[in-house]
């Protein structure tokens, strides 16, 4: 797969230099400290934090410095989301006062609660007021800016060429396009080739998103798109080591993908443990649901129904530990673990 060798190769993102070419998406309510610290370590070369709303930064609301805070990674690089100019520059200001190297402007996000307050995706109906918000970003710090976008609201308007263009020219430094339109949301097949126009329209860095999970899928999109790198997110739903496996595609080192089942019960333990030292016991509980939801479904998909209730409902953490060295004890063998991964 020779599309796949530009993947080792590092990349500059506005005099911030990438590893190499292998992304983890940012993911709301997923990529978290602890999931971008594993996706990094595994050998992703860069890690995003998950979206964060630049107005409940600017205003200091609970939880936000916790996405933004610097997890000691090579490059920090945080996601802002919103529609209000001023609280997109100050959220900037805040995240690369904390540390960031590059901040990223959401312009891609489907969710109705994301696009119902007019940013996201929704952007991408109005150009001129999502330039608007980029003008407020660049001109508000020093660090890199990029945005990360789809293809266009819908078929009608298939405006990501447009949008990347008058983004670099307003001094954005790279853009990551996911292969669907907003109105598609996750549904259907991701359009690679229809990346290639954004790539055609630009001369800084593309990275092409969407149904990404292999190293084969990973050189089909590059070479029906064009793109300088590929970014990576919903493999990763219980499998951190996703990128990492794609770049070991790639010809680059990963590391630390567990190959047993009781490496992979210890892997989930340690996981599990870092998000309630980070949330506290009572929210760590809650956030760390999903992943282990994920976990089961991917690894331990014969675990019965009481079994998983009982991890996913406890709450009590030992016996949340418990249930999961229990449910993969019952895995037969390596070749299981390979097959699932």
């Amino acid at each position: 797969m020779p599309e796949l060798t530009r993947l080792a190769s590092p990349l500059d993102v506005g005099g911030v230099r990438i590893r190499n070419r292998v992304f983890l998406a940012p993911m709301s309510g997923i990529t978290d400290e602890p999931f971008r610290q594993r996706a990094h370590a595994h050998g992703a070369g860069l890690v995003v934090s998950e979206m964060v709303a630049s107005g409940e930064l600017a205003k200091g609301r609970a939880g936000c410095d916790l996405r933004i805070r610097h997890s000691g990674l090579p490059v920090h690089m945080v996601q802002l989301a919103g529609r209000e100019a001023a609280h997109m520059a100050e959220g900037a200001r805040i995240a690369a006062g904390e540390g960031a190297d590059i901040i990223d402007i959401n312009m891609g996000c489907p969710a109705k609660k994301v696009t119902g307050g007019y940013a996201g995706s929704a952007l991408m109906r109005d150009l001129d007021h999502a330039l608007s918000l980029i003008d407020a970003v660049v001109g508000a710090v020093s660090v890199p800016v990029t945005v990360k976008m789809r293809l266009g609201w819908d078929e009608g308007a298939l405006n990501a060429p447009t949008l990347a263009r008058r983004a670099e020219q307003a001094g954005v430094r790279m853009v990551t396009v996911h292969g669907r339109t907003r109105c598609q949301f996750y549904q259907g097949k991701a359009d690679w080739r229809a990346i290639a126009r954004v790539k055609q329209a630009v001369s800084i860095p593309v990275v092409a998103n969407g149904d990404v999970g292999s190293p084969q899928e990973a050189a089909v999109i590059l070479e029906q798109s064009g793109a300088d790198a590929v970014m990576i997110g919903r493999a990763h739903y219980g499998a951190p080591w996703i990128a990492g496996s794609v770049a070991a595609g790639a010809g680059i080192s990963a590391h630390g993908i567990p190959q047993t089942p009781q490496a992979l019960a210890d892997y989930i333990v340690a996981h599990y443990q870092d998000m309630l030292s980070l949330y506290g016991i009572e929210s760590g509980l809650r956030q760390a649901r999903k992943h282990l939801g994920w976990y089961l479904d991917r690894h331990v998909p014969g675990a019965c129904a009481g079994q998983r209730k009982r991890i996913l409902t406890s709450f009590e953490a030992a016996e949340v530990i418990r249930g999961l060295r229990e449910a993969f004890a019952d895995i037969a063998s390596p070749a299981e673990m390979r097959s699932a991964a």
